[in-house]
């Protein structure tokens, strides 16, 4: 493969790419390139998600994740940063790399990629290496780039537009005594073909990918190995992290009560809402265990791994992702598949999780931020833990004239009565997993009066009891 980062087209490259694109030219090997870094080149990608630009050349597309039949793995980001909104055509933004970041760390399994392609620098490449000469990356060089390089972990980072070369010594993946050993980073800056200095602009290399490597060779440390670059900035990211926020673009504003539940369906994800995740919006759940008298915090706990395949899990192939409508860090929305009205949506962890008393904090938080950001329009709320693999989070509106929800309370006691389930109410200031261990089958309510229905199940239990209410 020829991989192609920075410039391909020149500025007088018009007469000579007819060749190419006629035929009367062909390139030698398989030739990937990146996309516009300036608008003068733009017209020379007609797709944004990647095309065939002529025989034997082509462009990878905006952002996005190549696959190749050996089992290598390019994950490549085309453009320059933006410095304004919207993005012009040529460049990328914080939306782009966070979709292309969010598409690969959703798989449980991700160790990293092969081959990072970008055609700017990262910002603060330089730290804790050798020289980089008269590039200061310390004030040049893109930020988002560092933060996709740290998060993706490529084993080769390729970049240009400096004009100069550099291969970085490579630097770790992990914090030594703290983390697993990973593989290391190499990066390498490429000068411009042809320039007058005869700086290198071509590297030949042979790789093995990873997923063919055995696990000890690949993370072998070598004895010039450095500190990662990118640690401070991503300190510093944590510190001053922007709120995550976009417009509610929820249908019919008659439509002011809504449904939340969970069942076992094969239902799938959705359309496309954002909302501000960080806007207070009443009381969230206690991620610390302190209201709940336990002065030890609540420690991460990984989600399990599906025994099978799993309709739900963000990574999995089975689910359907035109359907998924936000992608947060630990849950997404999507539409229902069989949803009961076009506007059913559902709230799912990314992680595979069972029930809402199995979440670990920051994901219970989250899944509390995405109900808030609804709660306009969310007045009932339940779930079913029973016979089912993933949770399911399913949100239905019910028009404003339709019912109260006195009215949904009433129907829900009088349909679990005549089906001989008991619904027992939780005290006002609980919380569900104050009475529900995880494992436990159950079936929970909870109304916008701030009332909520509990029942647990010991035997059989009616699948659809929360559609047929």
């Amino acid at each position: 493969l020829l991989l192609c980062v920075g410039n391909f087209f020149g500025s007088a490259s018009e007469t000579e790419w007819e060749e190419y694109r006629t035929g009367a030219k062909k390139a030698p090997i398989p030739t990937y390139v990146l996309g516009a870094n300036d608008q003068e080149t733009v017209s020379y990608f007609p797709d944004v998600s990647g095309c065939e630009l002529a025989e034997n050349i082509t462009y990878l597309g905006r952002r996005g994740f190549y696959s190749g039949t050996s089992g290598l793995q390019i994950a490549y980001l085309s453009g320059t940063e933006a410095q304004e909104e919207p993005a012009p055509a040529y460049s990328f933004s914080a939306k782009d790399v966070v979709e292309l970041k969010m598409s690969l760390l959703s798989n449980p399994n991700f160790k990293g990629v092969d081959i990072l392609l970008t055609s700017p620098w990262p910002r603060d490449v330089g730290a804790f290496a050798n020289s980089t000469g008269e590039i200061d990356t310390k004030k040049c060089g893109s930020k988002l780039v560092s933060d996709l390089a740290a998060s993706l972990k490529p084993r080769y980072h390729f970049a240009a537009l400096k004009k100069a070369y550099y291969e970085r010594l490579p630097y770790r993946n992990h914090t030594v005594l703290q983390e697993t050993p990973q593989h290391v980073t190499r990066f390498i800056a490429l000068a411009d073909v042809g320039n007058s200095s005869k700086k290198k602009y071509l590297y030949a290399f042979s790789i093995v990918p990873m997923s063919l490597m055995d696990p000890a060779e690949l993370v072998k440390q070598p004895q010039d190995v450095t500190e990662n670059p990118y640690r401070k900035l991503q300190k510093e990211g944590q510190k001053t992290k922007a709120p995550l926020c976009a417009e509610v673009l929820l249908p019919a504003p008659q439509c002011v009560h809504w449904l939340w539940f969970s069942f076992s369906k094969q239902e799938e994800p959705a359309c496309q809402f954002f909302f501000d995740l960080n806007k207070h919006q009443g009381k969230k759940r206690p991620s610390d265990g302190k209201e709940r008298g336990n002065s030890q915090p609540k420690q991460a706990k990984k989600p399990p791994q599906p025994t099978g395949p799993c309709w739900f899990c963000l990574a999995s192939p089975e689910v359907e992702k035109h359907l998924v409508v936000s992608i947060g860090t630990h849950c997404y929305l999507a539409l229902a598949k069989g949803g009961l009205l076009p506007d059913h949506v559902l709230i799912l962890p990314i992680g595979h999780y069972q029930s809402v008393v199995d979440l670990s904090s920051e994901v219970m938080e989250e899944v509390t931020k995405y109900k808030s950001a609804l709660k306009e329009f969310l007045y009932v709320l339940f779930e079913r833990n029973y016979r089912s693999q993933h949770l399911q989070l399913q949100v239905i509106p019910i028009p404003l004239d339709h019912c109260t929800s006195e009215d949904i309370k009433e129907c829900f006691i009088a349909q679990a009565q005549e089906q001989q389930i008991e619904l027992l109410e939780i005290p006002e200031h609980s919380d569900i997993t104050q009475v529900a261990q995880p494992g436990t089958p159950y079936f929970y309510v909870e109304l916008d009066t701030g009332e909520k229905l509990f029942h647990r199940i010991r035997g059989r239990f009616p699948l659809q009891f929360g559609r047929s209410v």
